[in-house]
């Protein structure tokens, strides 16, 4: 309030000191304790003679009776920044004791239009400043005759709707436009690009020669030691295998072999046939057939490893010809049992699938969790490693414990059986997720089987599918171009119904009701100040405000029973002209206190201060 006194007494040219009496307006039944405030401000800091106050309603009410708008009986209705007041006169004073007051104004629909805008237009948020939306608020807001009926044409007449609504026009300035590239552009790039591609060739042209050339110098050397072994004397051939790092001639043979297969492969030239590789392949075990007599121990050694490769090459490729046979065998009978009954044989596929998911998802928790545990926890809370085995590992942690306690007792012969494939299948690590991958695989099939069956949803189908961001696009005009509608007549709503923005208190025309029927007069008094009621204030600029508050009058008042509003001659600055015609009246000087009053009696001298009211 210091601002705003500064800013009006410099324009009135007091810089230092005030020396005029002031007159303050007020509001009906303003605190003692905010008119004490107040005094003590214009006394202290602008050093003003003497003050009186007023009531601002009371000043436009006179000011407008002597313009001949309203009589010695009536209403005021002041609707105001952030109150809203109902004041009723009898013989012109003001009833202060049948005024009724509720905290919604002019302040309370600039903010709720600015919040319907911001959620409305989120991505402008920064434009919907309170002084713009105090500008669209007066400039395209208006009150409804019936709110009720308003919403139902925005929901239901687009033609009619579009019509009401206004547009707000945001800064916009479009993108430039791109130009396509010139021939002489795209000639440029495309030999940067083939340029750029004939670089890359021309290196890898060049790691190739050089690879070519190390395989030669390497299928040379090879060639060169063969030559040498074939030459040389068993102990000789010996000390020169493992002075080059071999165990024998064969892994000198593989390694010409591979070194080999490298070149043509460097060279672009086609390998042998896959008949041929598999002929060629049986040569890579030569010494099984060899007798132990004639082999030394280190090709003895060597033959046990071949023994072992190839009892396990062999035993995959028999469990894979197995796997396939008992596939082509199991697909001739489901195609048997569908074609006999295809219901039965749907459903029996369709509890398959259920069993098989549930095992799926059972083996994923276990992983997570460390399975399942069976209560007995140990001091530290948690559960004990043989409780976290499942089956398989128990029977594997048992086979890897008794070969380690055989290591030694006798010959090692393993391998050289067809059987010891099998234990090699159970201990090996990687068995677990063998059978996970088949029942993996086995679940896709019968998933696939089941596209045939309409009401089957598959897993990954029940799944939700998280929804990917919207695609990026460049802004037009469109985007920045608001539109006001409903917003237009919403707003304003908040005086006649304050629970839309949860202030619990009567709409001003309700008001009007609660006040008359504070005064403890008979219905012909009251018909009497209905027929003379002012409206003034700033919100009573609104369109549609008289008719509206006409209408919602009528609800609390006796059917056909006399009703007349009029606007104030300037709803804004009639407070000032009446409080300015009393200000030069002789009545002023006998409403004042000067500065020696409130030194002498201080705040309780406002306790028992009557405002001004009458001119």
């Amino acid at each position: 309030m210091e601002y705003i006194l500064d800013y009006g007494f410099d324009r009135l040219g007091a810089t230092s000191e005030v020396g005029h009496p002031i007159l303050m307006t007020e509001c009906e039944c303003n605190p003692s304790f905010s008119r004490a405030r107040m005094a003590e401000l214009l006394f202290e800091t602008y050093g003003v003679p003497s003050i009186a106050f007023g009531i601002d309603n009371a000043f436009s009410y006179k000011y407008n009776q002597k313009l001949g708008n309203c009589g010695e009986d009536g209403l005021a209705i002041s609707c105001e920044h952030g109150t809203c007041h109902v004041v009723p006169f009898l013989k012109g004073q003001p009833v202060l004791g049948a005024c009724c007051r509720t905290n919604v104004g002019g302040f309370h629909i600039t903010d709720f239009l600015r919040q319907l805008l911001s959620l409305k237009y989120p991505y402008h948020t920064a434009n919907f400043t309170w002084e713009k939306a105090e500008e669209l608020k007066k400039e395209h807001c208006y009150v409804a005759h019936d709110y009720m009926s308003e919403l139902q044409i925005f929901k239901n007449n687009k033609e009619e709707a579009e019509e009401k609504t206004r547009y707000w026009q945001l800064p916009w300035v479009p993108p430039p436009k791109e130009e396509p590239p010139s021939e002489e552009e795209l000639a440029r790039k495309a030999a940067s690009k083939e340029k750029a591609g004939q670089r890359l060739r021309e290196i890898a042209a060049g790691k190739r020669a050089k690879k070519i050339v190390d395989l030669e110098k390497q299928l040379s050397d090879l060639e060169e030691l063969m030559d040498q072994l074939d030459e040389a004397e068993e102990s000789e051939a010996t000390a020169i295998l493992v002075k080059n790092k071999f165990l024998s001639q064969q892994d000198v043979k593989s390694a010409i072999l591979k070194a080999t297969q490298s070149l043509r492969k460097a060279k672009g030239e086609s390998n042998a046939d896959e008949e041929k590789a598999d002929a060629s392949a049986a040569d890579r075990y030569p010494l099984v057939s060899v007798p132990d007599e004639e082999l030394t121990p280190e090709q003895l050694k060597e033959k046990k490893k071949q023994i072992f490769l190839k009892t396990t090459t062999e035993g995959k490729l028999r469990a894979k010809q197995r796997r396939a046979e008992e596939e082509a065998l199991r697909e001739k009978e489901e195609e048997k049992r569908r074609t006999e009954n295809p219901e039965l044989y749907l459903e029996e596929l369709r509890a398959r699938y259920s069993e098989l998911s549930e095992k799926f998802e059972q083996r994923k928790r276990q992983k997570v969790n460390g399975g399942h545990t069976n209560g007995n926890h140990g001091s530290s809370g948690g559960v004990g490693r043989g409780e976290r085995l499942n089956a398989a590992q128990k029977e594997r942690m048992r086979l890897l414990t008794s070969a380690a306690f055989d290591r030694g007792k006798g010959e090692d012969t393993f391998g050289q059986r067809d059987e010891d494939w099998l234990v090699y299948n159970k201990m090996s690590k990687d068995n677990d997720d063998d059978r996970n991958d088949d029942d993996e695989s086995e679940l896709v099939r019968i998933a696939s089987k089941l596209q045939i069956d309409p009401t089957f949803v598959s897993k990954s189908e029940a799944v939700q599918v998280t929804p990917e961001p919207p695609k990026f696009r460049p802004l037009t005009a469109e985007d920045y171009r608001i539109a006001i509608g409903i917003e237009r007549f919403r707003c304003p709503e908040v005086l006649f119904q304050p629970g839309m923005i949860g202030i619990d208190q009567a709409g001003i025309d309700e008001m009007v009701s609660i006040s008359l029927r504070r005064l403890m007069e008979d219905e012909s008094v009251k018909q009497r100040l209905c027929q003379s009621i002012l409206l003034t204030g700033g919100c009573s600029l609104l369109p549609g405000m008289i008719p509206r508050l006409e209408s919602g009058i009528r609800q609390y008042r006796p059917y056909l029973s006399p009703l007349k509003i009029v606007r104030a001659a300037d709803p804004i600055l009639d407070a000032w002209r009446g409080a300015a015609a009393f200000a030069a009246s002789s009545k002023f000087g006998k409403q004042t206190f000067s500065l020696a009053d409130y030194r002498e009696h201080g705040e309780n001298l406002f306790h028992r201060y009557n405002i001004v009211y009458s001119l």
